[in-house]
């Protein structure tokens, strides 16, 4: 896969007011490298309306999936299969301490994608609030039938 990808994430990870699990889905423009047997992205969105953007940086390997969010956000969530961890996520309004305990991590490489797929259990200052999942399709820029 070449450098320069399509990135697709769709998943149930953020909550409403009300503390509902509440769908994302966004493409974005990334890049992607594979060094000591794991895949990295890097990719970034903008949160609100300040325009400001937020780095998203993410690694995939068989075993676990970590992702890094720089910027208006900042967090590092690490999930691994069988293991509780916990992360802060710091906003302009406050952090949260969310525990992530990963119940599956899959990867799949062709020669111009990436599918990943992780399902966790989220809590939140320490006490469950959902079961999520989150997918990550990448396509190489150059990949046959490459659409934005």
């Amino acid at each position: 896969m070449n450098k320069d990808v399509l990135i697709h994430i769709a998943g149930l990870q953020s909550m409403d007011e009300e503390g509902a699990a509440q769908p994302i889905e966004v493409i974005v423009p990334g890049s992607y490298y594979f060094k000591n047997g794991s895949h990295y992205l890097r990719y970034e969105e903008v949160l609100d309306e300040t325009g400001v953007p937020t780095v998203n940086y993410v690694k995939l390997s068989d075993s676990s999936m970590e992702v890094r969010k720089k910027g208006l956000v900042n967090v590092h969530m690490v999930f691994e299969k069988g293991k509780k961890n916990m992360a802060c996520y710091t906003t302009p309004f406050g952090t949260i301490r969310m525990g992530i305990a990963a119940t599956m991590t899959k990867v799949e490489e062709e020669t111009d994608s990436l599918n990943a797929r992780i399902e966790y259990s989220l809590e939140m200052n320490n006490e469950h609030v959902a079961d999520c999942f989150l997918t990550y399709r990448v396509q190489s820029k150059n990949a046959p039938g490459f659409t934005l």
